[in-house]
């Protein structure tokens, strides 16, 4: 038998991933402002495509809390 859907917490751990990935974000673009010089081209291009990534993340992750409160809203 399938456990009933327990989104109850989704919010808290969507907002959990939302910090943890502009906490990366920013120590990469750190790294990348005081290390710019030290790098190679490629390594600077993966960071950058990393850091793209991050943001594109960053906004499917704010939908989904819009979506998760929207449906927490018509359970109440």
């Amino acid at each position: 038998m399938a456990k009933p859907d327990n989104r109850a917490d989704n919010v808290e751990h969507l907002q959990n991933n939302i910090n943890n990935t502009i906490e990366n974000l920013e120590e990469s673009e750190e790294y990348l402002a005081e290390h710019a010089d030290e790098i190679s081209p490629d390594e600077k291009q993966q960071v950058a495509s990393k850091n793209e990534r991050r943001r594109n993340s960053l906004e499917s992750f704010r939908s989904e809390i819009k979506d998760e409160s929207a449906f927490q809203n018509e359970q109440s």
